[in-house]
């Protein structure tokens, strides 16, 4: 058996930044109030009209982590497209994320965990190189939430979270198992699915038989998250399956180099460091930069973290996400 490793890493941000005195403008909230409550400052939204959308931005994420590795596209053997936002509601972005590649053929799957969408993903791929099936695998997250999300002070209790962007990584064997991917923990619990949802549309209930489909007031169009209940949830199983990943490898929370959080909520991370007794250098956030981008947050914050030197080769480093479902995963690595 091989291990898996990344070899390549990349990230796209769409250009438009909207900070919360932007939002401000737009429904009853405040800069003092959104700090307060998520600890974002600003995310990137796509303008409408934009070239931009999730397959797009995974291209341009791809082609980064595919120069980063030194491979070409046509030497990917499969594409995994973790994405909660695809381009249409079917076919997945995998495939248009192919096609834009220029790649004649090659599996391609998308992943639709949501939050816990890019862990979800990696383990896949790591399963697939484990067994000998493929050798180069990309992995790509990418968002598009600024195009359905209810801008008014109705909906702020979720609008004022989300961003768009893409990241990527390309994953190759790895000979020697003291390195790449150690281990992964995946779980769900469906009892909590409508917590975090966006309900319609949907085969149980087609925009056609929706009179008034287009009417904003229809809430039900737009996602729909239970704070509470999702941050009482988050910190217990981001606890959990952190801890099942160090005890899986005899680690230990002083052994890890760096801890990158799904980035959901700052406060959400700042629990977590706290409870693993973390310093600030061993953990990287940019939620206040970006927002939460979902699917695409673990790969956009991994990718700077490698970008700005904070993660090395050699170091562990550990992955670990909560959300809709619920799910939740984690992946413990030495990079």
């Amino acid at each position: 058996m091989f291990n898996s490793r990344i070899i390549g890493m990349g990230k796209y941000l769409p250009e438009n930044v909207v900070t919360n005195d932007d939002l401000a403008k737009m429904m009853d909230t405040s800069n003092e109030w959104i700090v307060e409550r998520t600890g974002i400052h600003e995310r990137r939204h796509i303008v409408k009209g934009s070239d931009d959308s999730p397959s797009t931005m995974a291209l341009k994420a791809s082609k980064v982590a595919l120069e980063r590795a030194g491979l070409e596209a046509d030497q990917l053997d499969m594409i995994l497209f973790a994405t909660l936002s695809p381009d249409y509601y079917f076919p997945g972005s995998g495939v248009l994320l192919q096609e834009l590649l220029g790649i004649p053929a090659c599996p391609a799957m998308d992943i639709r965990m949501q939050c816990s969408g890019f862990i979800y993903a990696l383990s896949t791929a790591d399963q697939f190189i484990k067994s000998g099936m493929y050798k180069n695998i990309l992995v790509v997250g990418a968002e598009n939430h600024s195009g359905g999300l209810d801008m008014t002070t109705r909906g702020r209790g979720v609008s004022v979270i989300f961003g768009d962007g893409a990241g990527a990584a390309i994953l190759t064997r790895e000979e020697d198992h003291s390195k790449g991917i150690l281990s992964s923990h995946l779980y769900s619990e469906g009892k909590h699915a409508e917590e975090l949802s966006l309900i319609g549309p949907s085969t149980m209930r087609w925009v056609p038989e929706i009179i008034d489909a287009n009417d904003p007031l229809d809430e039900s169009y737009y996602p729909y998250m239970n704070g509470q209940v999702v941050f009482k949830h988050a910190v217990v199983r981001f606890s959990e399956v952190i801890n099942e990943g160090l005890t899986k490898n005899n680690w230990k929370a002083e052994d890890i180099d760096m801890f990158v959080p799904h980035q959901a909520n700052l406060r959400i991370s700042q629990f977590i460091q706290k409870k693993f007794g973390l310093s600030n250098d061993q953990v990287y956030n940019n939620i206040m930069r970006y927002g939460n981008t979902t699917a695409a947050s673990i790969p956009i914050a991994l990718t700077e973290a490698w970008e700005e030197g904070k993660v090395k080769e050699g170091d562990k480093v550990v992955l670990a996400a909560f959300g809709s479902g619920f799910t939740w995963g984690s992946t413990l690595m030495v990079w």
